[in-house]
């Protein structure tokens, strides 16, 4: 079975940067899509960023363009999330997720690859905390 493990959280002033980092172990499948998704208290959790992992094309929240990028290492089975300029507005808990091998996954993420019922296997959450 696939396991993800998030790691890279912590507390960082407005304006610092954080990487976060998602260990995958199992086969996720060749053109899977991973995501980042975040919840603060209260509130829904969002899609952040999604990476298909096969042509590594991305799609990003608009609140996060420009500041976010998603990538990868296929050689460290490691999901990647750098967040510059960061803002007290991205607190929050946040996931990464993966559709799996047999999950829909298409060739140029948009908008629907937010829909958590894809995700078929999720981390437990890392914490970023962004004061101002």
């Amino acid at each position: 079975q696939v396991q993800l493990v998030e790691s890279g959280g912590g507390s960082v002033q407005a304006g610092g940067s954080l990487r976060l980092s998602c260990a995958a172990s199992g086969y996720t499948g060749r053109s899977a899509c991973m995501g980042w998704f975040r919840q603060a208290p209260g509130k829904e959790r969002e899609g952040v960023a999604v990476i298909n992992t096969y042509f590594r094309t991305t799609y990003y929240a608009d609140s996060v363009k420009g500041r976010f990028t998603i990538s990868q290492d296929n050689a460290k089975n490691t999901l990647y999330l750098q967040m510059n300029s960061l803002k007290p507005e991205d607190t929050g808990m946040y996931y990464c997720a993966t559709t799996g091998r047999n999950g829909r996954c298409r060739a140029v993420p948009g908008p629907e690859s937010f829909s958590e019922y894809d995700y078929s296997y999720w981390g437990q959450g890392t914490q970023v905390t962004v004061s101002s």
